[in-house]
């Protein structure tokens, strides 16, 4: 009985491969781009929303990016209590509403920037 072989050529493998490769470096920078904007909106909205006595905690609000992951806050030693209150001091939330106000948003944020990112990869 003699064995039975059978070939399969796989055509355009390489040319898929490259567009992987492609819309994952694009989908990497596109959600960079695309949380960018969204940490600064809400870090801009903070700063009109916080209350101001000095300036210094406003001056002290920041966002930032790392990976997939958006930091938004504020470095001064007391922002928490301005945010959060203590027994002595009614709260005053400015980073929660500005977060609160844009979260709505990031799921059709980073959904784009999918969808973009595999446009320009020539995947959709």
């Amino acid at each position: 009985m003699a064995d039975l072989e059978i070939t399969f050529e796989m055509y355009g493998i390489d040319e898929f491969i490259a567009a992987v490769e492609t819309f994952d470096f694009r989908m990497q920078e596109q959600v960079f781009l695309a949380l960018s904007e969204w940490a600064g909106n809400v870090e801009k909205l903070a700063k009109q929303l916080v209350p101001v006595r000095t300036g210094y905690l406003r001056s002290s609000i920041f966002a930032y990016i790392n990976g997939w992951v958006a930091t938004v806050g504020a470095s001064a030693p007391y922002a928490s209590f301005v945010e959060f209150g203590t027994r002595y001091m009614q709260a005053r939330p400015y980073l929660y509403p500005a977060i609160q106000q844009y979260l709505p948003q990031l799921e059709a944020i980073m959904v784009e920037a999918i969808e973009r990112a595999k446009r320009e990869a020539g995947l959709g």
